[in-house]
């Protein structure tokens, strides 16, 4: 049976003192990034498993930090995720990983699970009827990061995409392009992001003298099956034969769209220009392209792992006024919003 690895093995094989190794593994003191790295490398190579829970027992620091999203099987969310755990393992920090599928009551669950299990800090998706719970964690003390939305209202550092003005430049692209009659599909979700990608849609329209009209616009339950959404798409499709475009604000509503389109024997973007939020591996395939809003993933990742292990660490001000950041998206052109040939 092999002998279990000590802090007093770290120490030896690094040349340091148990001290300083104990501080590094515990996020304390004020240790060089050199020798950080240096013990976290020998813990690892070596195999080094701390009892987390112990530790945060005695330490109240567990180097642990909860991650609620929507879906981490999600594109968006899985590639954020994959950031974010990489950033936090650079200091020795491990993730939970959680989803909350857009529930209450699941994301209810979730985060009293997390409290159990000593997390040092939260970054959460945020879902309406969940802000007693996350102000409550707040007001706890422990360091809250708000990724892909927030709460209005609630003063939470958070960070996310420019959603209002990010559609407000799709919007823009169609109409330079020659196509007038523009058509909006979104989720029912009671979310703040999907409020602002509307409010750019609209603003959008106003702003290049198109009347807006509310028939053009397709709210699709988000638990509906796949077949039954894309039978709504085709729906609103042929129930609308004026209309020459359609912006999906979520990429797997874009992907049921790209099926709609195809079901209904539709030509892109002779029949049907669009665009949609999010990128996905097919919308570059796809013939001739299908142009895309793109999140600038590590961007938003990043900012949000540095901005709770600054709260975590109190390595600088955590002042949350400062901490509320919305980043400017790319539009990726391809040949779905080609420009409209007149006949």
């Amino acid at each position: 049976m092999n002998k279990k690895v000590s802090i007093k093995d770290i120490a030896r094989l690094t040349n340091t003192s148990i001290t300083t190794v104990s501080f590094v593994l515990n996020g304390k003191g004020h240790i060089s990034k050199e020798i950080i790295k240096k013990v976290l490398d020998k813990a690892k190579e070596i195999g080094y498993e701390p009892n987390r829970m112990a530790i945060g027992l005695r330490t109240g620091v567990s180097k642990v930090i909860g991650l609620v999203v929507e879906n981490i099987g999600g594109p968006f969310f899985g590639e954020m995720s994959k950031v974010i755990e990489q950033e936090a393992d650079k200091l020795g920090y491990r993730i939970l990983y959680c989803s909350t599928d857009n529930s209450i009551s699941k994301g209810k669950d979730v985060i009293r699970m997390l409290t159990q299990q000593l997390v040092d800090g939260y970054i959460i998706t945020p879902l309406k009827g969940l802000e007693e719970e996350v102000q409550k964690l707040v007001d706890q003390g422990k360091p809250v990061v708000l990724v892909d939305g927030y709460f209005p209202g609630l003063n939470i550092p958070h960070v996310l995409v420019d959603n209002y003005n990010s559609v407000n430049k799709a919007v823009n692209c169609f109409v330079e392009a020659g196509y007038k009659n523009i058509g909006f599909v979104t989720s029912d979700l009671d979310l703040i992001q999907l409020q602002d990608r509307l409010m750019g849609y609209k603003a959008a329209l106003k702003m290049n003298g198109l009347k807006e009209e509310k028939e053009l616009t397709l709210r699709l339950p988000y638990q509906m099956d796949k077949d039954e959404s894309v039978k709504e798409i085709k729906s609103f499709i042929e129930a609308h034969p004026e209309m020459d475009a359609i912006l999906f604000t979520t990429n797997y509503l874009g992907i049921m769209g790209l099926r709609s389109v195809k079901e209904l024997g539709l030509n892109i973007p002779s029949d049907m220009a669009m665009i949609s939020f999010d990128e996905s591996e097919i919308f570059s395939l796809f013939p001739p392209g299908i142009t895309t809003i793109q999140q600038p993933v590590y961007q938003i990742a990043k900012l949000a792992i540095d901005m709770l292990l600054s709260q975590i660490r109190k390595e600088e001000s955590t002042d949350a006024n400062e901490m509320k950041l919305q980043i400017p998206s790319n539009l990726i052109e391809r040949g779905s919003t080609a420009k409209k040939v007149l006949s």
